[in-house]
């Protein structure tokens, strides 16, 4: 006999769903009161708060400090310990004035003034594939302001869709996307995308991914700073498929916070690439390694307190046994 308590849903559950709700409501606010307090600060002073921040979060807590550090080791063995944890300090202050960035951008950066933040290099390359008639798909990483440089593009005409990850928080997400959105930055969740995105690439649009994220053991595996990386493979599937030129495109900061340069590193079009890029293995491979040139000429501004580099043991002894 079926009892009331299996009928409709359990109290407890309902409790646990007020309870995240209004947990993920403060924690809104509290990120809201934060901004508030960022955007009130000069960039000046919110540098001076930045470098101290960083040596709290760097050399006091030390937080993912080994994950930083082997990251670190790895990417650069030519560095000493006393470098490496310079390099960490350095990294945090970036992470952030990346913050600071982001909150005073729509306020101090416009149609009228861009030109006294954003230093174009090599642009012309992405331009023209933008202006054509074809989707494109734009590659960075986390590396220098990639949340300001999707704001700029759009400042510059350019709406472009981004594939995101979609926070827990509902509240800060929507918050965050609503700064994408500003100038035109569209935000397609990351989970059941697959139809969103064909549609994008069908109708002529810009796609912009970060092409750094683990993708886990049936990724496609290339190098990345030495060691292997399991790489998603939909960016070279998309480029083959649709035919879209592929831009390797950083942010880097330039000098002071707000300074930032959009550097184009690399354009590939499928139409004129050579044999050996027409597989997803070797443009994989292609643009990582264009990414991580880009990465090397500011490594202070690369999130390597991230876990870029997951099952890379496993990996190394699944090919040796194939190899025997």
């Amino acid at each position: 006999m079926t009892t009331g308590i299996f009928r409709g849903s359990a109290p407890w559950k309902d409790n646990l769903v007020r309870s995240k709700r209004v947990r993920d409501y403060l924690a809104y606010v509290a990120v809201r009161i934060l901004i508030c307090l960022v955007q009130a600060l000069r960039i000046e002073t919110g540098r001076t708060l930045a470098t101290h921040l960083a040596w709290f979060f760097a050399d006091m807590l030390r937080l993912r400090g080994s994950i930083v550090d082997d990251n670190l080791r790895q990417a650069f063995p030519e560095l000493n310990e006393s470098r490496r944890r310079e390099l960490a300090r350095h990294m945090w202050e970036h992470l952030f004035l990346l913050v600071l960035e982001v909150a005073h951008a729509s306020r101090k950066i416009h149609e009228t003034n861009w030109r006294s933040y954003i230093r174009l290099n090599h642009a012309d390359r992405l331009v023209r594939a933008l202006l054509e008639d074809r989707p494109v798909l734009i590659v960075t990483g986390h590396f220098g302001n990639f949340e300001v440089a999707g704001f700029v593009l759009g400042i510059l005409g350019f709406s472009t869709y981004t594939v995101a990850r979609t926070l827990d928080n509902p509240y800060l997400d929507r918050y965050l996307n609503s700064f994408r959105g500003q100038t035109g930055q569209y935000i397609v969740p990351k989970k059941g995308a697959y139809d969103q995105i064909a549609k994008i690439m069908e109708r002529g649009g810009t796609l912009t991914l970060l092409a750094d994220q683990h993708a886990g053991r049936k990724g496609c595996w290339v190098e990345f700073f030495g060691r292997p990386a399991s790489t998603h493979k939909a960016i070279a599937l998309l480029a083959l498929e649709h035919d879209a030129p592929i831009a390797v495109v950083g942010a880097p900061r330039a000098g002071d916070p707000l300074e930032l340069e959009l550097e184009v590193d690399v354009v590939a079009d499928p139409c004129s690439m050579d044999a050996q890029l027409r597989t997803v293995p070797d443009l994989t491979q292609w643009y990582t390694r264009h990414l991580e040139r880009i990465i090397r000429r500011a490594p202070n501004q690369y999130w390597w307190l991230h876990r870029r580099w997951k099952d890379a043991r496993s990996r190394r002894r699944s090919g040796r046994k194939k190899a025997a």
